[in-house]
């Protein structure tokens, strides 16, 4: 399968992108009419994007607060030893953890992870951060910033023009 980037997109590829980003519910018909093609050329566009794996899967976004979910912290985590093993492990690990909604290995920092969780409060946070984080091998320090609130919170990625 061949890579597609930007350079690869033309102007109705980069519609059909920017426009699911938006509204991924839209039907074949109405994304179609969006972007001013017919359905049949608009769905073997489509397909073809899924296809190169430029779009990757569906979802719901859910707003945490509404769940209960009301601490946002981002989570510092240095390891002891920077082996394969040590990583696998610990990536393997996190995983599990369903508060754990986003992790980034990292490089250029004092910390070798950043996470992101969502908890109900700073009790479930102190639970998760004792009876989880700090109980996988190799976790040699946390730190812990709590997030007051969102200035930019998006997920849609940005298609080049």
């Amino acid at each position: 399968m061949a890579i597609m980037t930007t350079e690869h997109f033309d102007k109705y590829d980069k519609a059909i992108l920017s426009t699911l980003q938006n509204n991924g519910r839209l039907s074949n018909q109405e994304l179609a009419e969006a972007i001013g093609l017919s359905p049949s050329a608009c769905l073997r566009r489509f397909k073809a994007l899924e296809e190169a794996g430029v779009i990757v899967g569906y979802r719901a976004l859910l707003d945490a607060k509404s769940l209960g979910l009301d601490l946002m912290a981002l989570v510092h985590i240095s390891m002891d030893k920077h082996t394969h093993e040590r990583f696998e492990a610990f990536d393997e690990a996190i995983q599990a953890l369903p508060n754990v909604v986003e992790c980034l290995l990292l490089t250029g920092q004092t910390a070798d992870y950043q996470l992101k969780v969502v908890v109900k409060d700073l009790e479930a946070y102190q639970d998760l951060l004792l009876n989880h984080i700090t109980q996988i091998e190799g976790v040699s320090g946390v730190h812990t910033s709590f997030v007051l609130r969102k200035v930019v919170d998006k997920t849609a990625l940005p298609i080049g023009e």
